[in-house]
């Protein structure tokens, strides 16, 4: 069950992005952003989504599962000048935070969004295109099922 609550979470979440994202953006694995370079040639800007955390707190007794999901989503942006970059990952991150806030409520299935989420900013590194920057936005999907 734990699993199986962890991917239907994903899943809600990259069909979410991809109604603001193009399709080839938004990928649903937690792979370093070195490793997707070397192996698949990644792509920018790229959108990662992946469980983090499971966690059945137990809050309705007698149900199966009755807990919290965390979701992370790495936003990765890569450019050839430094110029520019931070701006455009800022704007990145207030995408994904637009396409949150708009679908804050029941997501069905015995999956809830209440609205909060947490952006971490990483350092400005060589690689992509020759500069890149990440982000982490992480939230926490309540989930009731039997």
């Amino acid at each position: 069950m734990t699993a199986t609550v962890g991917s239907e979470a994903i899943d809600k979440v990259v069909t979410k992005l991809g109604a603001r994202f193009a399709p080839e953006q938004v990928h649903a694995e937690n792979v370093a952003a070195e490793l997707a370079e070397k192996t698949a040639g990644a792509r920018y800007p790229g959108l990662y989504v992946y469980c983090d955390r499971v966690i059945n707190d137990q809050v309705e007794k007698f149900r199966t599962f009755s807990g919290r999901v965390r979701v992370g989503i790495d936003v990765r942006h890569s450019q050839d000048r430094l110029e520019g970059l931070a701006d455009s990952m800022e704007l990145l991150v207030d995408a994904v935070g637009d396409v949150l806030a708009t679908n804050r409520g029941d997501w069905l299935d015995g999956m809830f969004y209440g609205g909060n989420y947490e952006v971490s900013f990483g350092p400005v590194k060589h690689g992509g295109k020759n500069f890149i920057q990440t982000a982490k936005v992480t939230f926490e999907i309540g989930v009731s099922k039997d």
